[in-house]
């Protein structure tokens, strides 16, 4: 008899609340004999199932049962308290008293090691606003109105369907369908300047995978950094793609979208980065200096 089918058998009635035992069978790969055996072997053991005769019966567990503690070992039991703190962590209006009720049933308390804080450092608290609010809009499948700005500046006011928060590089993103567009949509959350949330509400799609984009064509980039600014691009870079150079400079390969946020990136380190490929970026890059040099020289 496997232990760890008992469990999985006690889990999948937790969650469906009644089966069969010929779904059961299927469930788990096993002769409909085996589960009945199973079923007395979890009786046995003090667990409140049973069975019900007739059309809409099925092995049952009392409504009211819940897991006791010893079921989960000691490391188990931290990490579903450290998963609830890391919720409660985000904000989560029910996160806080969850916490406190798991900590008194397993006996455990849980240090607090986990502080989230969606605001950037030179910004109000608008940034935590911002993110409750998508976070309704999300849970509760309402569209939002927003106004946003896009990689060329220009301001737009759009109906979305707000899907699923993302975070990614450092950054929030909401995965969106478009009403304006007609179309799914990725929003950069900082680039929200204002978003209200609206009575109509919408059923949830899958938010596609996201092909790639052909106007903005992936190359190996290939870039060289003195060792004095090495902090900047290890935030961006893993160590996988660094390699430090004998003269103590540092040499960055990776696969990027040649795009504006590119293009602006570069631009910031100023005098402090070599382009060593490719060719085409390097032009990219001087023609934009050339421009900034052109605009603001006396």
């Amino acid at each position: 008899m496997s232990d760890s089918r008992l469990f999985k058998i006690l889990y999948y009635l937790l969650d469906k609340g009644r089966a069969t035992a010929p779904e059961l069978a299927a469930q788990f790969e096993v002769s409909q004999r085996t589960i009945y055996r199973d079923i007395d072997a979890l009786s046995s053991a003090g667990i409140p199932v049973y069975t019900e005769p007739g059309r809409n019966g099925g092995i049952c567990l009392l409504h009211d049962f819940i897991l006791d503690r010893a079921i989960l070992s000691e490391s188990e039991r931290q990490d579903v308290l450290t998963a609830v703190q890391s919720v409660s962590a985000t904000g989560f209006a029910s996160g806080k008293e969850m916490l406190t009720k798991l900590s008194g049933l397993f006996r455990t308390d849980t240090e607090n090691w986990l502080e989230v804080d969606f605001s950037r450092w030179y910004k109000s608290t608008s940034d935590n606003a911002k993110f409750e609010l998508f976070k309704t809009a999300v849970i509760q499948h309402q569209e939002v109105k927003i106004i946003y700005v896009n990689t060329n500046g220009e301001k737009s006011e759009r109906i979305i369907q707000p899907l699923k928060l993302a975070y990614k590089s450092k950054e929030w993103y909401l995965k969106s369908f478009c009403l304006t567009k007609q179309d799914f949509r990725i929003f950069k959350l900082n680039r929200i300047l204002k978003a209200q949330l609206l009575s109509q509400t919408f059923a949830p799609r899958p938010y596609p995978q996201q092909a790639p984009n052909p106007q903005s064509p992936s190359s190996e980039v290939v870039l060289l950094f003195p060792e004095e600014i090495a902090y900047r691009f290890y935030d961006e870079f893993d160590e996988t793609q660094i390699q430090q150079q004998k003269d103590g400079s540092f040499l960055v390969t990776a696969q990027m979208f040649v795009d504006a946020w590119l293009i602006g990136y570069l631009l910031s380190f100023g005098t402090q980065i070599e382009i060593i490929r490719p060719k085409y970026l390097r032009d990219i890059l001087a023609e934009q200096a050339r421009k900034i040099y052109e605009k603001y020289k006396c």
